[in-house]
This record gives C-alpha cells, sequence and structure tokens, in this order.
C-alpha cells in the first residue's frame, strides 16, 4: 500500500483536494481533524495544553479556544515548539492506528499540514504539495477563520516557503480557484497513483 503525504500551506486547499480524493474512494487520514479530536474538552491532550499555557485558552465551554491558541503559539517559536510535543506524538501514533486499518487499499491519503516543519518524522512514500498565490490564500483563510493578515502572515512565516516545498514534493497541485482545473488534477494524479501500486 502507497502512502501518499499531502501538504501545503495555510489556505492553499488541501481540505478541497483531499474532498476530490474522497470523493474517488481514496482512505483519507486528515492529521488536522485527528489533532481536533485530541483535544475535546476532558481529553489528557487538552489537560496537558492547559497546563503548559492557562486556562485563558479554554472558552466559557472548557473548550480549547483556537484563535486565542494561535495568537500565541504563532508568536513565539518556544511555546509552538511546546504544543508540537504535546500534540505531534499523538497525532502520529493516531495516524498509524488508522493507516493499518487501509491494508487492503492501492493507495491512501494522509493529510499532514506540518509535513515538512515537523520534526516527528511521519513515513509516506510520495510527497503531494498543493499551492495557491499568496493573495488568495490570504483571502481564503480571512473567509474561513476571520483572521486578520497579520495573524495568517504569522502562520505563514512558521511554514517552510513554497520553494522548501517545491524541493521535497514529487508532485504538485497549483490550486489558483479554478474547481473544475483542481479536481482535474486530482484525477489525473489518481490514475498515477494507481498506476504505481498495480
Amino acid at each position: 500500500m502507497l502512502s501518499i503525504g499531502l501538504t501545503g500551506g495555510i489556505g492553499s486547499g488541501k481540505s478541497q483536494v483531499a474532498h476530490y480524493f474522497g470523493e474517488l474512494g481514496v482512505p483519507v487520514i486528515d492529521a488536522d481533524v485527528i489533532a481536533h479530536e485530541l483535544v475535546v474538552p476532558g481529553s489528557e491532550a487538552l489537560a496537558e495544553i492547559t497546563a503548559a499555557f492557562g486556562d485563558d485558552i479554554l472558552d466559557n465551554d472548557g473548550a480549547l479556544d483556537r484563535n486565542k491558541l494561535a495568537s500565541i503559539v504563532f508568536n513565539d517559536t518556544q511555546s509552538k515548539q511546546k504544543l508540537e510535543t504535546i500534540l505531534h506524538p499523538r497525532v502520529r501514533e493516531q495516524i498509524e492506528q488508522y493507516r493499518a486499518n487501509y491494508k487492503d487499499h492501492p493507495y491512501i491519503l494522509i493529510v499532514i499540514p506540518l509535513l515538512l516543519e515537523s520534526e516527528q518524522a511521519f513515513e509516506v512514500d510520495r510527497i503531494l504539495v498543493v499551492e495557491a498565490p499568496e493573495e488568495i490564500r490570504i483571502q481564503r483563510v480571512q473567509q474561513r477563520d476571520g483572521r486578520s493578515t497579520e495573524q495568517i502572515r504569522n502562520i505563514m512565516n512558521s511554514q517552510v516557503d513554497d520553494k522548501q516545498r517545491r524541493a521535497a514534493a514529487n508532485d504538485i497541485i497549483v490550486n489558483d480557484n479554478s474547481l473544475q482545473k483542481l479536481k482535474q488534477s486530482v484525477e489525473n494524479l489518481n490514475a498515477k497513483y494507481t498506476s504505481l501500486t498495480s
């Protein structure tokens, strides 16, 4: 079974690409979804995060306030590393458990936004990078999350740049707002990955 690691900067369109692969019947494991599941109220991970960053990162219902946490970790490298030390080993363990469920499939897609930034080496056979022009990425994130341009740029600056991603990529999808073109790119890659496993 082939493992494809899907990555790209914030706002590049990873979720849409993963959605199109899923529509083709490809198993998709998403590290962000796993990270969300790991920090539900009452979880061990959330207790550790609260101990590290204080109760101010919780909302009135005791759930993690992601914007408050982001404003801390994306302005301070040590805080970011502290959070990653708590979450990344747990995310990796969960990915490996899910991966074991799909051994009968030709290939799986593992969405790992911080695949290239993480010191926790995620084992994949190929790296697929989604990229988009910076201004488009900023617009998407503003519409989706309501973050300020400054917050988005802080996040972008904490990630590797397009040049580094391209250097690591086996395959690249350019997502410049044409969904038809994006879907066609996914279908082409699906055919390629399927042929690699036959």
